[in-house]
């Protein structure tokens, strides 16, 4: 089976490609400066030129406060990009793997949301990852989409790299409270959609890590793990302003995983172990 992973080189591509790999997958690699998703031409011969069985599209723009000054380049890439890549997977009938946020939700309550709960996102981000979900649905009759959030690994810039090198020059680190939500551990999740991919049960997702904490608990977590001195300080959100709201609840239930027979993700804290011991 050949499978073409947009988005490759990032955080989340880098895992998928080594785990495809591990399994005697043929892959082809859809990154930049070989292939623009924005531009439908190079996705057309790219994708003619491959003739993948499937398609995991990870590709997406993910700065989320510089989304809300620079929209129009957040909108080419998320919605305009996947379009460029739905249509095609549509008419060569090959399924497609995209994956989607938890801000696609409003954040509002403390229930878990589900697949089907209202999409109402509080920021440009979520709105152009609801509208490129849209474009899936539009274009593409087997596909699967994978809502994951808060994504961790060895790879590319995220919170916990963030956290450790903060804590090399501060002795005391501020971190937000009151956004609860579950980390995505990059190699664990990589192993659920190499799973997916192979299988026929499309549909919507949310894969996560099991259990729940605040980015506070995660970054204690993180510095107990690293063996740090340094202290989190628990702050609300209303005195850490942002360009982009963040859900204050980001709680994905994993009732679809369930349902499909999918296995669920590990805890978060043993990702975490896992983490610092690889």
């Amino acid at each position: 089976m050949k499978v073409a992973v947009t988005g490759s080189k990032g955080q989340l591509g880098t895992e998928v490609t080594a785990e495809l790999k591990r399994r005697g997958f043929e892959i082809a690699e859809i990154d930049l400066p070989q292939v623009d998703i924005t531009n439908e031409a190079e996705v057309r011969d790219c994708f003619l030129k491959a003739s993948p069985d499937a398609v995991i599209h990870l590709a997406a723009y993910t700065a989320v406060d510089r989304a809300e000054e620079e929209k129009d380049f957040c909108y080419a890439v998320n919605v305009t990009g996947t379009e460029h890549i739905a249509r095609i997977c549509g008419e060569l009938d090959i399924p497609v793997l995209f994956t989607s946020t938890d801000y696609v939700f409003d954040g509002s309550g403390t229930d878990f949301f589900e697949t089907g709960s209202r999409i109402a996102p509080c920021n440009y981000y979520g709105q152009t990852k609801a509208l490129a979900e849209d474009v899936i649905k539009k274009y593409c009759k087997k596909f699967f989409i994978v809502r994951i959030s808060w994504v961790f690994g060895p790879h590319g810039k995220n919170f916990v790299f963030t956290m450790l090198n903060l804590a090399k020059t501060k002795d005391e680190i501020s971190v937000v409270c009151d956004q609860k939500g579950s980390p995505t551990y990059a190699p664990d999740v990589a192993v659920l959609i190499a799973d997916m991919i192979v299988s026929e049960k499309y549909g919507t997702y949310h894969a996560t890590n099991e259990g729940v904490c605040s980015w506070a608990e995660f970054a204690r977590e993180i510095m107990k793990l690293s063996g740090s001195n340094a202290i989190i300080k628990d702050i609300p959100s209303a005195v850490y302003p942002t360009a982009a709201v963040r859900p204050l609840n980001s709680r994905l239930s994993k009732a679809s995983l369930d349902k499909a027979g999918f296995e669920r993700l590990p805890d978060w804290k043993n990702a975490l172990e896992r983490f610092f011991r690889n």
